[in-house]
């Protein structure tokens, strides 16, 4: 067997055997497949697409390609959550905790940034001092003791989704849909959690730009978890726009800090409360409404803050940002985006106010980049706003005076400012069960 057979056998329209794919993947975790050969793969899974036999396999392979976890150490029921991306999308550093301290175990592994999304892992390691490459031992004790713990990915765990992740990252195949439902389920699978609640992005900030894109990208990951063993839902929520008003590192920790004490953007609280309503239904801690009446019991009284607090510490992070976010560290240089006429904010490219916060120094362009933990973006204003001309609808930050120029340029050119209000759009389209 040879790749370049398998390149081609792709590149023009063929559908890979289970064996083809395993020697792909196998082959390129070994590093006998260079990364040339395994981008003309992507771009050409990119081009061609792959059936559900295939990205079944494609998963499976990219499951096995490393140790599987075993939590058996964790006592009682083990629940995850995870999201296909977006920009502002911090809803794990809110239901995390939030589910936790409702007695069901959160042992959540996490990735970093990907294109213009960001990653979880790169929002915590803005906490000063959070460590998120744990022992497995201590990671257990961290679940048992407190109820959660997020973790980055080990090198054990899925090495080929973490090869593939920053391949793909930088040779423009993010927005592949075998591709993100291999890399998502291979790492979920791999993971030995017991229920999994999937939020699948839609809209011009997610890879999938449509609803209908959505479900189905919904219903192949739900239908590759549950033959695998797995208790799985999927919820179809709006990024047709950010979520909350942060984007950037610290300031989605800040935002998300917020909405653990009831003073979170209306959005993203809304997003959190059914995310992690879901959460615990499939754990079958009651019914939806009964669920529903935990989750905001336990951000009213402050037991979710608390438990992020206590994670934070238990990761050797300091917790006392978690109680004054002010002493969070902040960029040298501030500017401000004034909106170009008057009307509405009839609609935004989410994915190109993600890029614009890339540009600060939020994100990287390539995989070798450092992120600037303190850059991002603090909307103002948002789709269906009012605003006038010369009107202050966004604030940047960055440690670099000269980052801002282009960013303002492409929030600008990412952001449509018309007559009259936009269509109200929902949040939450769909539950794919």
């Amino acid at each position: 067997m040879r790749m370049y057979d398998i390149i081609k056998k792709k590149r023009d329209g063929g559908a890979l055997s289970e064996q083809e794919i395993h020697f792909f993947v196998d082959g390129y975790v070994r590093g006998e497949i260079p990364d040339y050969q395994a981008s003309a793969l992507l771009m050409a899974i990119y081009y061609q697409g792959m059936d559900l036999d295939e990205t079944r396999a494609l998963t499976f392979a990219v499951r096995d390609s490393g140790v599987k976890l075993d939590f058996s150490g964790v006592d009682g029921l083990r629940v995850d959550k995870h999201s296909t991306g977006g920009v502002g999308d911090k809803t794990s550093l809110v239901v995390a905790p939030i589910v936790a301290s409702l007695g069901v175990k959160v042992a959540k592994m996490s990735g970093r940034g990907l294109g213009h999304t960001g990653g979880t892992i790169d929002k915590l390691e803005a906490i000063p001092g959070f460590q998120t490459d744990l022992s497995e031992e201590e990671f257990i004790s961290i679940v048992n003791e407190i109820g959660v713990a997020i973790v980055g990915q080990s090198k054990e765990l899925a090495p080929a989704d973490k090869k593939l992740y920053a391949l793909r990252d930088v040779t423009a195949t993010v927005d592949c849909t075998p591709l993100i439902v291999s890399s998502i389920m291979g790492k979920k699978l791999a993971a030995d959690d017991d229920c999994i609640v999937l939020d699948v992005k839609t809209g011009s900030g997610a890879f999938a730009k449509t609803v209908e894109e959505s479900v189905n990208l919904a219903k192949i990951m739900v239908d590759i978890g549950k033959s695998a063993g797995k208790k799985m839902l999927a919820l179809i929520t709006d990024m047709d726009r950010p979520l909350g008003a942060n984007i950037g590192n610290s300031l989605e920790v800040i935002e998300a800090i917020d909405t653990l004490k009831g003073n979170g953007p209306k959005d993203f609280a809304e997003v959190c409360v059914v995310l992690a309503t879901n959460m615990l239904y499939l754990a079958g801690k009651g019914s939806m409404e009964e669920c529903e009446a935990m989750v905001k019991q336990v951000i009213s009284d402050g037991t979710a803050l608390n438990t992020l607090a206590k994670m934070v510490k238990a990761q050797h992070g300091d917790d006392s940002v978690i109680y004054n976010p002010e002493l969070f560290e902040r960029a040298k240089f501030s500017c401000e985006v004034r909106a170009e006429k008057s009307g509405y904010i009839t609609k935004v490219d989410a994915e190109g106010y993600g890029t614009a916060s890339l540009m600060l120094g939020a994100g990287r362009n390539t995989k070798e980049d450092k992120i600037d933990y303190s850059a991002g973006i603090i909307l103002l204003k948002k789709t269906g706003d009012k605003v006038e001309k010369g009107e202050v609808i966004a604030k940047m930050y960055a440690n670099d005076e000269a980052r801002f120029s282009g960013a303002v340029a492409r929030f600008n050119l990412s952001t449509e400012i018309n007559d009259n209000p936009p269509a109200e759009r929902p949040l939450i389209f769909e539950r794919v069960e």
